[in-house]
Order: C-alpha cells, then structure tokens, then sequence
C-alpha cells in the first residue's frame, strides 16, 4: 500500500470512528499514531508523540485560552452579567420583539467576557427564555433568538476559536479579534433585523408591553451593568492600548472578575471551585483534541495525503467562486455533526494550504472560518446551541419547535457569509484601520 493511500484510508477510518460517537481527541491522537508507525516504524511514532505534544502546548499564546475560560465561568457563576439583559430589556421596550432584542444585546455583551457560544446560550437562557415565555412570546421566536444569539460568543473578543486558529495559522490574534469584532457587530445588528421584522409582520409572535419609563429611568437601570462593563473596559482598554498583548488579557480580565466579584460579595469558595473545575475540565478537552490535530497534521505530511487532497481540491474548485462554494458547504455539513473546535482543527491540516495556494487572506479566512463554524451550531441534527436551550427549557419547546426557530436567522448568517466572501474588507477595514 502506497503512503497516500495509507493516509486516505486513515483519514476513513477517522471520520467512521467520529461517526460512531467516539470522542475526536483520542480518535484523531489514536488514528494519527497507527497510521504513522505504518509509515515510519514505532520509533518515529512513539517520537511524534513524544514530542508533538510539547511542541503545540508549549505556545504561549495559547496560555490564554484557560484565562479567558476562566473569566467567562467566574462571570457566570458570580451574575456578573445578570444585569445585561435587564438593562436591554428597558431600552428595547418599545420595540417590536423589545425582550428577544434585548437577549440578542445581552448575548453580544456576555461574549465579550466568556469566548464561548455554549456558555453564551447557557447563561442567556436561563435569564432571557423564562421572561419572554411569562410576556406570552412564541416559544420558537424566544427559544431560536437565544440559541443563535449565543453564537456571537465566538466572533467577538475573546473567541477560543480565533486563538487556535491564530495560533496554528500564524495570524496575529489581535488582527482575528478585530476582524471578528466586526462581523460580530454586524451579526448582532442583523438579528436584530430579523426579529424586528418578523414581530412586525406578525404582531402576534411578541405581544407588546405596557410599559413606559423616563430616560432618567432607563438610565438609572444602567446601573447593573457596571460590573461586566469594567470588565470590558479592563480587557480592550488595556489590549488597544498597548498596555498589555492578548495573551495577558485572559489573566487580567479573569484577575478584574474575581476582584469585583469579591467586592460585590458575590465570590464564594464553591463558586470558585466550579469556576476553576470547569476550567480545567474545558481546557483539556481542549487541549487533547489540538493536539491530535497537530499529530493529524504530521501523519498527512509524512504520507503526502495532505499535499494529494489539498491539489484535488484546488483542481475541482480552480474557480475561486465555485472554491469559495466547496469550501463553504464542507464547514456546513461538518457543523452539523461535529462541535466547531473538532471541525476546524480536523480540517485546517488540509484547508490552509488550499487558502495559501488560493491567494486568500489567512485573516479573512479565520473570520469566516468562525462563522461557518458557529452556524453549525444551530442547525440540525446535532446543533449544540438547541441542545443547550432545551436543556435550559426542558418539556416547554421541543427540540423541534427550536429548530424552527433559529431557520430564520440561518437565512440571514448565510447571506452575511455570502456578503463576507464577496467583500473582505468587511472583514479586514478594522484591523487595517487600527494598524
């Protein structure tokens, strides 16, 4: 057998394994082994992983990654955001959709502290979903605006995502933060959009709400959101402004948390504990999973898989529309089955070749990546979002019904994909503007 079929018959085996439920870390660290010990012998094999390991977690970027965990469970745990949807939910009454609006909003600010779509949807679920069921909202509008709203956590700073990808595509985090920033805003803006317009067209998806306050009022309401907006203010102030790199935002934004956790009162021993154990327990997920990738990587090199699947692709899709399309669909239909971090770091091996031979930004292309990653997880059959929402709503929605929900907003992220894909410099304007 030839190393490029050995290779290919490898990459076989692993997607059958990751079919059948196994978890991707050990399938893509066990695959990687055999495959190049077949290659190279036991000596190699056992040296690769050996050494791979160290060399991926030896980075110290990805020293932030744990930090910016940290910060968005110590946050939860302690209500640092319990006043977010509270002050949206004042400002957006008189809105059409004003509560579904006001989660969207409440999301966009939870990200800014927590880097994680999951967390975003857990922590806006069980605080937004409740209130719009009580004020008599569609359970499918109420449900699917959380459950996509929380993907804004992976596109605005700071994303665990965009730090791998900074990380094994050698872009400049700071760059991919911005970049995300932006479409992140324009993320939110359009779901926006589509609730306003829904509720507009059919009045009866969102009752409105009797209630009128005075700007004074609304203001005054602001008051809760101090402690997340200091938050903020420590990160991006202190990252734009030169005063400390992205990778020690994570442990001074984590610092800040608890200190005004610990303020306020709020700081607990067991909070903490769970805080730091999830943490932990993420961080090597996390960490098991990249570095199989990295191994992954070694064994296509080695087997000339990677160079053989890189050229067919380039061939099929010699058009860059028509490359741009294959590219797209392949992060669609791997989003619905596979968690994002498992889908870009099993892919990544094979695509940034492609996207280096392309001519392609690695910027515009890892703000893109993102995306797609993050629509995957809101469509079917396993969209982790909706899991989270039903796990949050229990036998109120089914999983069905939120399902249906976030449709409309599928629409809408396709299209900003689209947009995105034709005119980069949506993507790029902002980390150019601040050079």
């Amino acid at each position: 057998m030839s190393d490029v079929a050995i290779g290919l018959s490898g990459l076989g085996i692993l997607f059958v394994l990751i079919a059948l439920r196994f978890h991707i870390g050990f399938v893509l660290i066990g695959v990687s082994f055999f495959g190049l010990w077949l290659l190279r012998g036991w000596g190699l094999a056992w040296g690769s992983l050996g050494l791979i390991p160290y060399q991926f977690t030896a980075n110290w970027v990805l020293s932030s990654i744990p930090m910016f965990l940290f910060l968005g469970y110590i946050s939860y745990y302690t209500n640092l955001t319990a006043g977010l949807f509270s002050a949206a939910r004042v400002w957006t009454s008189a809105l059409p959709g004003g509560l579904a609006i006001a989660s969207i909003f409440g999301s966009a600010g939870f990200a800014a502290v927590s880097g994680s779509s999951l967390a975003c949807s857990a922590a806006m679920g069980r605080i937004a979903v409740p209130e719009m069921i009580k004020h008599k909202y569609h359970p499918e509008l109420a449900t699917g605006t959380v459950a996509v709203a929380g993907t804004i956590g992976a596109l605005i700073p700071p994303s665990i995502i965009l730090i791998l990808y900074g990380v094994i595509a050698q872009v400049s985090v700071s760059d991919l933060f911005l970049g995300g920033t932006a479409v992140g805003i324009m993320t939110m803006v359009g779901y926006v959009l589509v609730v306003f317009l829904r509720v507009k067209l059919n009045p009866s998806l969102a009752p409105m709400r009797d209630e009128t306050m005075t700007f004074a009022e609304r203001v005054y309401h602001l008051k809760d959101t101090w402690p997340i907006l200091l938050v903020m203010l420590g990160i991006f102030g202190g990252l734009f402004g030169g005063i400390f790199t992205p990778t020690e935002a994570g442990a001074v934004g984590a610092s800040l948390a608890c200190l005004i956790a610990l303020l306020r009162g709020d700081m607990t021993l067991e909070r903490f504990s769970d805080a730091a154990r999830d943490t932990m327990t993420a961080t090597g997920s996390l960490i098991i999973i990249a570095v199989g990738a990295s191994l992954l990587t070694r064994f296509l090199v080695l087997s000339g898989a990677g160079d053989y699947l890189s050229e067919a692709i380039i061939a099929f899709g010699a058009n860059p529309v028509l490359l741009m399309a294959c590219v797209i669909l392949v992060y669609l239909v791997l989003g619905m089955f596979l968690e994002p971090i498992g889908s870009m770091l099993l892919t990544l091996p094979i695509i940034l070749p492609v996207i280096d031979d392309a001519g392609w930004s690695l910027l515009w292309f890892g703000v893109v990546l993102t995306k797609l990653l993050e629509i995957g997880m809101i469509t079917p059959p396993v969209g982790m979002n909706v899991f989270v929402i039903k796990g949050v709503v229990g036998k109120l929605v089914s999983v069905g019904a939120i399902f249906r929900g976030v449709a409309w907003f599928i629409v809408f992220d396709l299209l900003l994909v689209v947009l995105i894909s034709i005119f980069p410099g949506m993507v790029e304007f902002l980390p150019a503007l601040l050079k």
